[in-house]
């Protein structure tokens, strides 16, 4: 088969989940052989859903995809199942075939170290740092050598380097490959084409050229879309006017009258629907707790892994209000081990002053309870005030009425950082601890985050990989683990 050779076809499609929830509506696009592909659309919008209509895991209730006979198809996906977070790395590895492999040892070993991991591969996945996480989902896809590669976010909790590594394994990698990126500068360094998923209309629009190119494409083209309907909208207002004191008059005039409104129901038709898309989560801020005063954090001692290996480091940290610390250092060294025991008030070296209260935003959202409903996750976190408040602040949040019937767990990566930002919101902690905070957020939404952990008013620790989002939060003091003696 040729390079250029059409091997992914989508006909028609249409895809929903449950009566309410429609995600794909008779969409068509084509993928061709060796071809780097961005798939873009708003958080929940169903990017994942068309990974899983891709290899099968979902059928279209109509319409048809066509894959080229014999290709195979592996997906690298967003998070490790929690169901699976106790098996040891063998045994992930082992579930990505259907019947057992022999020599699957030598071949992990291998698949390892092209993601730049050291691994024991009787190592239980819940040990793993959530970028040493993100590689092995990255090397369970590879080890099947898929003709068809699914990139599902698979920059998140990545350091620097792993993004470097990331990205020219993708230039170089000679299948077809598909990936879903909130990470513009890394999408734009090998993307020759996109998949843009309209969560309005339903349909997917298919563009050629580098990632930064698309963009600014589809923002021309939502511009074009909304001075048409500022010009259609002055002409239908003359018309009515027109057309009602044409009705007036009697006569043959009630004629014109009758034909002016067949036209506005014309010029109404051609009215283009605002897209949602354009939807961007409402400027907010992070309530600091209010009686704060003196020291929140102290940090004497912390443990980091060096060499595969627990070791103790002296630091002298204080933390009061208003004050920030980033902290830095490779993935697997440490950093999220560190937030969990502030925040579950298991730490040595480490100390939060009693009373404090503490909003933790964990990468793998396990704070959240995945079977609640998300009106109750953000009820149960909300300190005082009334119900349409609660509405109102889930609503800032892109949250609906409908969203906030559903079950946690039941939403994408996306809308479960939402809920936890929405829930920071109404806690109203005195000590703000984040890690990896814009993994799985739409970009359209990091700005307005930045800005409001900017103007946060307790004492904040941050954890990210991100320099453009780290260089927009004011930062006091950098804790790098890495260069700790």
């Amino acid at each position: 088969m040729a390079q250029g050779d059409v091997i992914l076809r989508f006909n028609k499609v249409s895809f929903e989940f449950g009566h309410n929830k429609p995600i794909l509506k008779e969409a068509e696009f084509s993928v061709r052989r060796e071809a780097k592909i961005t798939l873009m659309g708003q958080n929940g919008a169903g990017k994942s859903t068309i990974f899983q209509l891709i290899t099968g895991e979902l059928k279209p209730e109509l319409g048809s995809i066509t894959v080229t006979g014999g290709l195979t198809i592996a997906t690298a996906k967003q998070v490790i199942p929690r169901d699976q977070l106790t098996l040891t790395v063998r045994e992930f590895f082992e579930k990505a075939f259907t019947k057992k492999i022999y020599d699957i040892e030598p071949r992990i070993n291998e698949v390892l170290e092209v993601v730049n991991l050291e691994a024991d591969q009787n190592k239980v996945l819940k040990t793993f740092s959530g970028g040493q996480q993100a590689r092995l989902l990255l090397a369970q896809a590879l080890i099947q050598n898929p003709d068809i590669l699914l990139l599902d976010e698979p920059t998140n909790n990545l350091d620097t380097a792993g993004i470097d590594h990331l990205t020219r394994f993708i230039i170089n990698y000679p299948n077809t490959c598909i990936v879903i990126s909130h990470d513009a500068n890394f999408l734009n360094s090998f993307t020759q084409g996109v998949l843009y998923l309209d969560v309005f209309t339903k349909q997917i629009e298919q563009y050629t050229g580098n990632y930064f190119d698309v963009v600014e494409e589809i923002q021309n083209r939502l511009e074009r879309e909304r001075m048409k309907n500022v010009r259609l909208e002055k002409d239908i207002q003359h018309r009515k006017q027109q057309a009602g004191f044409f009705a007036q008059k009697g006569g043959h005039m009630r004629d014109v009258a009758r034909k002016m409104r067949e036209k506005i129901e014309e010029l109404e038709d051609e009215t283009v629907d605002e897209r949602r898309e354009d939807k961007t989560i409402r400027q907010f801020i992070i309530p600091a707790q209010p009686e704060l005063s003196g020291q929140i954090l102290e940090l004497k001692s912390i443990g980091v892994m060096k060499g595969g290996k627990p070791v103790t480091k002296k630091v002298n940290i204080i933390l009061k209000k208003k004050d920030r610390l980033l902290i830095k250092g490779p993935n697997g060294i440490g950093k999220t081990t560190l937030l969990e025991k502030l925040a579950t008030g298991h730490a040595k070296g480490e100390h939060v002053t009693k009373g404090v209260r503490i909003g933790y935003y964990r990468q793998d959202f396990s704070t959240l309870d995945f079977d609640s409903t998300v009106h109750k996750a953000l009820a149960d976190a909300m300190l005082e005030g009334s119900e349409q408040e609660l509405r109102s602040r889930a609503a800032g949040f892109l949250l609906d009425a409908e969203i906030l019937k559903t079950k946690v767990g039941a939403l994408s990566e996306g809308q479960k950082g939402l809920v936890a930002f929405c829930q920071l919101v109404l806690k109203r902690p005195g000590l703000l601890m984040l890690d990896e905070p814009t993994n799985h957020i739409n970009f359209r939404h990091i700005p307005v985050i930045a800005k409001a952990l900017d103007a946060y008013e307790g004492a904040l620790v941050l954890i990210s990989h991100v320099p453009d989002f780290v260089s927009k939060v004011h930062i006091d003091e950098i804790l790098d683990l890495a260069t700790l003696e």
